[in-house]
């Protein structure tokens, strides 16, 4: 991937941050994709380079991070599907997905490898039980699990998600107990085959979360998977001597977002302000995730210019409607 000073420029002033179709209804705006209905059951799923962090949107977009997110995401879809069904209809552009419509499980399965992030934030305060799964005593930050803990929350549609253990999901009827089991059989298979990617290209997954609908009665695997959005990563070569030393791991992830806005005085809560981003962070975002992308894919990202994006998108999906 080589990007020239022009490239770059146009690039920070060209990101695709809100998206309009004539001829279809207004869509959904989630925190990064827009999402229009369309005829036969089926969803456009425009991935923006809009990058939320603490369930807030971030006031400056992110080149390119929709491209990757969705040709991440597409590149796990293909290499699950024999573990259960996707989504995924059509990939016409590198920000959009042709899509199910499913209906929504409520709850985010979110698998943790190692303890970090969230994890080590409850842990680190003194509580030794994370959505109602038990943590032993004098674990270390950054450090493995003796097996993988599901840790699930619920979606939100503003305002953060919430910890919920697997008991209160079944006990409040938000899923019926032979589905939750189904689902969570799957998200631990998901996790091991997206380790065995990782650890193959010398990236350790170490959490991430999955979400799921119904289409047709059948359990679908919707939203994405794996991605630097999903996902977090850590470089396996040093792993060990780091965690020895207490040293931060090297990872490839949105944590190091989050970190930014701690610093910043920002962590989600109310009297806060978000932080503006210059653009010289902004670049330095976009070189991370296209850094996640060759090295957890094995594929160069080349980007597709986003100038007049709607008009792009509107040739598309005229196609589909």
């Amino acid at each position: 991937m080589k990007i020239t000073d022009i490239d770059k420029k146009q690039a920070l002033n060209n990101c695709i941050t809100r998206t309009d179709i004539d001829f279809l209804p207004e869509p959904y705006r989630g925190k990064v994709r827009d999402v229009y209905p369309l005829k036969n059951d089926r969803l456009a799923i425009v991935a923006s380079d809009r990058i939320s962090a603490f369930d807030h949107i971030l006031k400056q977009p992110i080149p390119f991070k929709g491209q990757i997110l969705n040709t991440t995401a597409a590149f796990f879809f293909d290499k699950v599907d024999d573990i259960v069904e996707t989504h995924v209809i059509d990939v016409p552009h590198p920000n959009i997905t042709i899509a199910k419509k499913c209906t929504s499980i409520p709850v985010e399965v979110v698998i943790r490898g190692y303890l970090v992030g969230h994890s080590w934030r409850v842990y680190n305060s003194g509580e030794r039980s994370l959505c109602g799964v038990p943590l032993p005593d004098e674990l270390k930050e950054n450090q493995r699990f003796e097996n993988p803990i599901l840790t699930p929350a619920t979606k939100a549609q503003e305002g953060h998600d919430e910890d919920i253990s697997e008991q209160e999901i079944i006990e409040r009827g938000i899923v019926e107990e032979s589905l939750w089991n189904k689902i969570r059989d799957i998200a631990f298979k998901l996790f091991d085959h997206g380790q065995q990617i990782a650890n193959q290209n010398g990236l350790i997954l170490v959490d991430t979360k999955y979400e799921f609908g119904l289409h047709n009665g059948e359990l679908v695997l919707i939203d994405e998977v794996h991605t630097p959005d999903s996902s977090r990563y850590f470089y396996m070569d040093g792993y060990e001597e780091r965690l020895e030393k207490g040293e931060r791991q090297k990872q490839l992830s949105k944590e190091f977002i989050r970190e930014w806005l701690m610093s910043k005085g920002f962590q989600g809560k109310e009297g806060q302000t978000l932080p503006d981003m210059s653009d010289e962070f902004r670049w330095s975002v976009f070189e991370r995730y296209a850094e996640l992308f060759e090295t957890v894919t094995g594929h160069s990202f080349e980007p597709t210019p986003t100038d007049h994006f709607n008009e792009k998108l509107s040739r598309i999906l005229k196609k589909y409607v």
